[in-house]
């Protein structure tokens, strides 16, 4: 059976923000042979990706200000959950420690309850890694397979389960 995780064979489209954040991302995705568009009209450190239908932010820990109420990247993500429907935010930190998970924790509360999906990542490498296996898994071809391997695994496991065999036997 072929690995779900396996991006190096897909190929997609990436609409990638013109900030320098976004620029060793870009690099990597174009070494990966992804198609990759740069725009100046979607948000700063932003990458979309239209065929799955999924967007990031890349923020990195050192923009949150010490008393983790920054304010101006507080709107910067309230605007990006606003615009994407299916929004992920990759928060980039080389390690984490307790500033790094009290950060953590600040932003999940703040969008709690919104469709904002937080992701901690330590380099560049994991937010490439991390946004092809979400971007894969959610594209049209690969979340239809994914939804057919599900409903066969449910079946089987309901054809060999002897909770399932023995509640056939009784009759109600």
């Amino acid at each position: 059976m072929a690995s779900h995780t396996n991006t190096s064979s897909w190929k997609t489209t990436v609409i990638i923000s013109t900030s320098p954040q976004c620029d060793e991302p870009s690099q990597i995705l174009l070494a990966q042979q992804h198609r990759i568009r740069r725009s100046d009209s979607i948000l700063s450190s932003s990458f979309v990706f239209p065929l799955s239908g999924t967007a990031f932010l890349l923020v990195t820990l050192e923009e949150f200000s010490c008393e983790l109420e920054n304010t101006e990247l507080f709107e910067r993500i309230e605007k990006f959950v606003h615009v994407h429907r299916n929004s992920f935010l990759l928060l980039q930190a080389p390690v984490y420690g307790k500033r790094e998970w009290e950060i953590f924790s600040s932003v999940q509360n703040r969008f709690l309850g919104c469709n904002l999906r937080v992701i901690p990542v330590h380099n560049t490498a994991d937010v490439v890694k991390g946004m092809l296996i979400i971007a894969k898994a959610t594209s049209k071809p690969n979340v239809e397979n994914l939804r057919d391997q599900m409903s066969l695994a449910c079946a089987q496991i309901i054809d060999h389960s002897p909770v399932w065999g023995m509640l056939q036997e009784r009759e109600f």
